[in-house]
């Protein structure tokens, strides 16, 4: 019968826990190659010099630093010089979009005063009656301004968005997680006027049935206009109601979780008077004139009146 080897007393002595990764270990504890260690000790040995000796190679050296100057200092000047241009040109591309941004403001307010020309023009035409329908149907369409109270909610990205985290839902590989995109805009808008919200506009663009928010890259656009966070929210409707009936939709545990998990920074408030600006992109698209009868005694009703649809 075989016996079983004795073992020497003691303890046994413990494996190192690198002992599987031996090649790794060595490499990360010797990290240059032994034959440079070798070289250079052998040149250390002969007394040989890393350095040229000869007037030739002194000379080829001396030029070689000598070029390596000359090409140095022309990138250096020539950098030198262009900086003025560059900030030149820059500036010149401040003051077009300035003096653009500027137009754009003196038309929008051309627009503004038209459109309440018109107004005035279509209540002196109308009865009273048809007036007041008139303003009601311009105030529903968003083609006129409107106040009243109403909720104010501020939507902005997350304080620290290159560290949010990726790999989640709203991860589509173009941005981090911790900006607000488009679709976070649409849910939230579409909460408020379920919540029952009469007018919303969003950092100053009334919302109508035909806006559309959407995104190019980064930017979120509404109505084709970009816009920059933090997002402000206006809604109109009874503020001791509207933000419960929010937080009660799909919207607004949406909302709740871009808090939680993404970090998204939200304030809200609720405001005695807000005031919200016409919507600027309204076209007519169809009209039905009323033609003046012959007889007096003949209504507009009695003859029906031709419709007219824009292309």
């Amino acid at each position: 019968m075989c016996a079983m080897p004795e073992q020497e007393p003691g303890a046994a002595p413990r494996a190192r826990p690198d002992a599987s990764m031996s090649l790794l270990t060595t490499v990360m504890s010797n990290t240059l190659d032994e034959g440079y260690a070798q070289a250079a000790a052998r040149r250390r040995e002969s007394g040989r010099s890393e350095l040229p000796r000869s007037t030739r190679a002194k000379l080829w050296l001396a030029c070689g630093l000598v070029l390596t100057g000359v090409v140095v200092t022309l990138g250096a000047a020539q950098a030198r010089e262009a900086a003025p241009t560059v900030a030149k040109e820059r500036e010149e591309l401040l003051e077009r979009v300035d003096d653009g941004t500027e137009r754009l403001d003196a038309l929008q307010a051309r627009v503004d005063d038209l459109r309440a020309d018109v107004a005035a023009r279509q209540r002196n035409a109308l009865s009273d009656e048809d007036a007041e329908r008139a303003e009601l149907v311009a105030l529903l369409a968003g083609a006129s301004p409107a106040r009243g109270p109403g909720v104010e909610l501020v939507i902005d990205d997350a304080r620290d968005v290159g560290d949010a985290a990726s790999g989640g839902p709203r991860d589509d590989g173009f941005a981090q997680t911790g900006r607000v995109r488009d679709r976070d805009l649409q849910r939230v808008v579409n909460g408020l006027w379920q919540a029952g919200a009469e007018a919303v506009a969003v950092n100053d663009q009334r919302l109508t049935a035909l806006s559309a928010i959407r995104a190019a890259g980064d930017a979120v656009l509404v109505d084709n206009r970009p816009l920059v966070p933090p997002y402000t929210l206006l809604a109109l409707g009874d503020p001791e109601t509207l933000l419960d009936d929010f937080d009660a939709t799909l919207a607004g545990h949406y909302l709740v979780t871009l808090q939680d998990d993404y970090d998204i920074r939200v304030e809200r408030s609720t405001r005695d008077e807000l005031r919200l600006p016409a919507a600027p992109s309204l076209t007519t698209r169809s009209a039905r004139p009323l033609p003046e009868p012959a007889d007096p005694e003949e209504t507009p009703d009695s003859e029906e009146p031709e419709e007219v649809t824009a292309p």
